[in-house]
């Protein structure tokens, strides 16, 4: 099943004048691209280091330590696919986490030359425009669409409202380059020669499985949803190609498995592997589908309130473009690949509203058919209303399409109708700059290895117990183990491991006491009185921890945090700006 069949093609040339090299035109679509994620990214770019998308709340310190724990596992000769600087002495499985480990390892020497900020910038600044440059490449050149038409498809697909959420904080949700590669190699599987078309398409899922494997499930669920709408209304032309496309499927599951074995069998058995991350019912809000994203020209705030948060707006297409579709759906009807990709925009979008619809921020008591798939295997870890990512390659290609179609039209008043339309419905969400602050400073404790001296010489790594214990919640102290060039592990941080005896998937380590007790400090503004209860679970907390100390940084409940740990270790001393103590009770 493939677009081939109805390809828009531009009308032909006469022979005796030669056709305008198209090199210039996609050079210069690709560098729109590029400006365009560098408008996106300006603030971030006013100060690669110093500067943090907003947005992106604990995310982009919890990604850059990831780009540095890889580039200090290479190193060292250490293995990439488990790190013990946080979560110690347990560790993390990072296969089991979004380490995007197929960027992350070939760009460790930018991350040991020029720090994990660097590598950070240079792989959502130059990640979301290969990406539409890549879905541009498939929409101008397999599909033949009109350069223009595929300009704008493409366009969408880069930077439509989901998109642009994540990119505050989920390259691995954004970056998303490999895809449109992975759709051209499978639309091809019909063609023939069938076995290196699947080889490339085996080794392209097999990348994509380190770079984001949600993104890839999502892929093959659209491709999945396209095929069934298509091969139902072409059942001849489906069942013809049904050899071809399953002969290269199986070649490319045979390239697939033995690269992806070993790692993918370290993420679900291995170390701090654990069997699935449930969400609970988190569809799309019925009033989502039709809202405009925050971050755009037409920028409404309530849209926070109809998502899970700033990185979680995934749809917000606004009321516009869901008539523009409509539009472009009846005008480009008599072609079977439109009427397919219509039903998969409204089929990943009924799936994304989860288990039980939800409408104007009310959770109602009608099941969605989600409820049916929200089980299986793979798909019980997937926010569900990430489905809706399905639909912007699949909405930027219709539009490209129907811009192909309408562009003959030769009434004029129809074009200029469409051409308004067009700019409507995509005005209005065009993005504007991610939100972008200078970090809080690093004490100087950790940023000139202050640390050191307060720690013992020893083979292993030093433990530094930062208080409060890093969480989900505030990872500032992976950030600051950044700065301290990764020489020492922190215990808890941010990531995903097992919990509990069924090794449920949940953010952050098991609960530990005195962990739970400097947090209740900090929440509180109150010192915990201590016992002889309190004594002891800090003994054994700090043993579990292997701490070598305990470190007070500055804050807005510093004075009781200090005089907790006063009463629980002794008097700390003042350095480098923050307050120390050796990690023994007393």
């Amino acid at each position: 099943m493939t677009i081939a069949a109805d390809r828009v093609t531009e009308p032909p040339q006469p022979t005796a004048i030669p056709r305008t090299p198209r090199w210039p035109v996609d050079v210069a679509v690709v560098g729109a691209y590029v400006l365009l994620s560098c408008y996106l990214y300006a603030g971030l770019l006013a100060g690669v280091g110093p500067r943090y998308l907003v947005d992106s709340n604990q995310d982009q310190t919890q990604w850059e330590w990831f780009f540095s724990a890889t580039a200090y596992a290479l190193a060292h000769g250490e293995n990439p696919l488990i790190s013990a600087l946080q979560n110690h002495p347990l560790g993390v499985n990072m296969m089991a986490n979004t380490a995007m480990l197929g960027l992350s390892v070939p760009l460790t020497p930018v991350t040991l030359a020029f720090g994990p900020a660097v590598t950070w910038t240079v792989v959502l600044v130059g990640g979301v425009a290969a990406t539409a440059a890549c879905w541009y490449a498939l929409m101008a050149g397999q599909l033949r669409i009109p350069r223009g038409a595929a300009a704008i498809g493409a366009a969408f697909a880069g930077f439509a409202p989901p998109i642009v959420s994540h990119a505050n904080a989920h390259p691995n949700l954004a970056v998303l380059f490999v895809l449109p590669l992975i759709v051209g190699r499978f639309l091809r599987l019909r063609e023939r020669p069938v076995v290196r078309t699947g080889v490339t398409l085996g080794l392209l899922a097999a990348y994509q499985v380190f770079l984001g494997e949600e993104a890839l499930l999502l892929c093959a669920t659209g491709l999945g949803l396209f095929t069934v709408a298509y091969a139902v209304m072409r059942p001849r032309e489906a069942l013809a190609a049904a050899r071809p496309v399953l002969s290269g499927i199986g070649v490319a599951v045979a390239v697939f498995v033995p690269l992806v074995a070993l790692p993918l069998g370290w993420q679900f058995f291995g170390p701090q592997s654990y069997r699935s991350l449930l969400h609970g019912n988190a569809g799309n809000d019925l009033a989502a589908l039709l809202a405009f994203p925050a971050r755009s020209l037409a920028g409404d705030p309530t849209a926070l309130q109809l998502s899970f948060g700033p990185t979680e707006q995934n749809s917000f297409f606004g009321w516009p473009l869901a008539i523009l579709l409509v539009v472009a759906a009846v005008a480009t009807w008599r072609m079977v690949a439109a009427r397919a990709l219509a039903i998969t925009i409204l089929a990943a979008t009924v799936l994304s509203l989860g288990s039980w619809l939800v409408a104007a921020g009310h959770t109602t008591r009608i099941p969605g058919p989600w409820l049916l798939f929200s089980h299986l295997p793979l798909y019980e870890s997937v926010l569900e209303s990430r489905l809706t990512m399905i639909c912007v390659p699949a909405i930027g290609i219709l539009l490209a399409l129907a811009i192909s179609r309408l562009r003959t039209e030769r009434r004029r008043h129809i074009r200029l109708a469409w051409s308004a339309g067009l700019a409507a419905a995509l005005l209005p969400i065009f993005p504007t700059p991610l939100a972008a602050a200078d970090r809080p400073p690093t004490p100087a404790f950790f940023s000139q290895g202050i640390w050191r001296d307060y720690v013992p010489a020893r083979s292993r790594l030093p433990v530094i117990v930062p208080v409060p214990v890093p969480e989900p919640a505030d990872a500032t102290a992976l950030h600051w183990q950044v700065e301290a060039g990764m020489g020492f592990a922190l215990p808890d941080g941010y990531f995903v491991g097992p919990w509990g005896p069924r090794r449920q998937g949940a953010y952050g380590a098991e609960p530990r006491a005195t962990a739970d007790l400097l947090r209740r400090v900090r929440d509180t503004g109150q010192p915990q009185a201590i016992g002889a209860d309190e004594r002891d679970a800090a003994r054994t907390d700090f043993a579990y921890w292997q701490a070598d100390i305990v470190v007070l940084p500055p804050g807005p409940r510093e004075e009781p945090l200090r005089r907790t740990l006063d009463d629980l270790l002794g008097p700390g001393r003042q350095a480098g700006g923050v307050r120390v103590w050796p990690a023994r009770v007393r």
